[in-house]
């Protein structure tokens, strides 16, 4: 049986939770290989809403092994803090259910403040990240000058780290008029921490391998989607980190063979949260219509997502940067009660077609969407656990966006419950 990986096909909220929830009672591993506690996943388990940030989805279900890999940059304070809520809600975790990379990097208060700093000096070009210090953690990372879990281990060594660490961050905290950090700010509240961060850190690389030696299915679960993608994505308006699927194998400690089928959630329209070029984004009765039908606010922020017709072109791009084998349809039903649809295609810009998003800013900008308009259907969707239960006109509708995208529908999800969900391709037997 192949593993799995779940990446996002558009610009996240997706609905990756819910799929990933689904497809984790038929794993025994769930791994988080990037991103950080900007992430969002809402599920909901024989009706209770789990909202999850930093841990892998599938820490909700008993006796799976849940693993949050190296490519993660992790908070400690909102890592135990999740751990805390969910426990609240009868989840049980400990370091046996849940470990953590012992050279994953960690999210520093420092982070946070910079993040949210640069934002308001940014003003009206501000690029939209949710201020928790996930973009300033991967700086330090890449510039070699982070904070690791295991360096919570060596008192000495964290000393020393810290103050190279406050050489870069007091010079950016003048510029920005805050004021500077002792070593001992920064420290302190790590000491008091590692006792209860320690006991899950180890070397899930290790582990990873021997997990797929005894041939257990290892599901990988993405943050955010292709379209945030550091390189790939809406650049500036990207996140931090690569969401694509070759990251779930430098993010977890794993070679590339070992990703197998990759998955990418798509919705059946378009939303983006935040600032950034948008071609399909409707400021009309129908955008504000499916963001009401679709309830898209943000798990974490909270913020309205902005909405928009399907755009089959960035999706297209998606699976062919992500290496997607297929893909998760979700909330067809939004779109329950539409006389009419329509499909973005191709974009227009200085009088050329494309049918692929430009890289540059002002380019990507500029786009105009070239649409196809299709039937809508006015049954109901909602729920639908066959195919043969679909209308024809939203059977039609999801044909075409299979032509468009050039990937086939390996699933669709038709309500945020677990069990409205049609199957039309095992991701695990392939």
């Amino acid at each position: 049986m192949a593993n799995v990986a779940v990446i996002g096909a558009q610009w996240g909220d997706e609905g990756k939770g819910k799929i990933v929830d689904w497809l984790s009672e038929r794993a025994d591993v769930v791994v988080r290989f990037q991103g950080g506690h900007n992430a969002g996943h809402t599920l909901v388990v024989d009706n209770t809403t789990y909202k999850l940030s930093l841990l892998p989805s599938g820490i909700v279900r008993q006796g799976k092994l849940s693993i949050i890999g190296n490519g993660v940059v992790v908070d400690p304070v909102a890592f135990l803090s999740e751990i805390d809520r969910l426990r609240a809600q009868g989840v049980a975790i400990a370091p046996d259910t849940l470990r953590v990379a012992e050279n994953c990097c960690l999210i520093l208060p420092l982070h946070a403040e910079l993040d949210q700093a640069r934002e308001r000096a940014r003003g009206d070009a501000k690029i939209g990240t949710t201020g928790r210090g996930i973009g300033p953690a991967y700086e330090d990372k890449t510039a070699r000058r982070a904070i690791r879990l295991c360096d919570l281990a060596d008192p000495d060594a964290l000393a020393r780290k810290v103050d190279e660490l406050l050489l870069h961050h007091n010079a950016l905290r003048r510029g920005y008029g805050e004021p500077e950090l002792a070593a001992d700010q920064v420290v302190a509240p790590l000491m008091e921490l590692a006792p209860r961060l320690l006991p899950y850190a180890e070397a899930v690389w290790q582990r990873l391998s021997e997990l797929r030696r005894q041939g257990r299915r290892i599901l990988f679960e993405g943050a955010q989607g292709a379209m945030l993608d550091i390189d790939h994505g809406t650049y500036p308006y990207v996140t931090s980190s690569n969401t694509v699927a070759g990251q779930a194998a430098a993010g977890a400690g794993i070679g590339p063979s070992s990703v197998g089928f990759v998955l990418g959630i798509t919705k059946a329209y378009t939303t983006r949260v935040g600032s950034g070029p948008f071609p399909t984004e409707l400021h009309d009765e129908i955008g504000r219509g499916l963001g009401e039908r679709g309830h898209e606010f943000g798990t974490v922020t909270g913020r309205a997502r902005r909405c928009g017709w399907f755009d089959a072109v960035l999706v297209r791009q998606a699976i062919k940067v992500g290496g997607i084998d297929g893909l998760a349809l979700t909330k067809l039903d939004v779109l329950d009660g539409m006389e009419r649809l329509k499909v973005c295609t191709a974009y227009r810009h200085h009088g050329h077609t494309l049918h692929h998003l430009p890289a540059g800013v002002t380019a990507q900008a500029g786009v105009t969407p070239v649409y196809e308009e299709m039937e809508g259907w006015s049954e109901s969707t909602r729920g639908a656990r066959s195919f043969a239960d679909l209308p024809a006109a939203a059977v039609k509708y999801v044909k075409r966006l299979e032509e468009l995208v050039e990937a086939p529908a390996a699933l669709l999800s038709t309500s945020p419950d677990r069990q409205d969900t049609i199957l039309m391709r095992d991701p695990f037997a392939d």
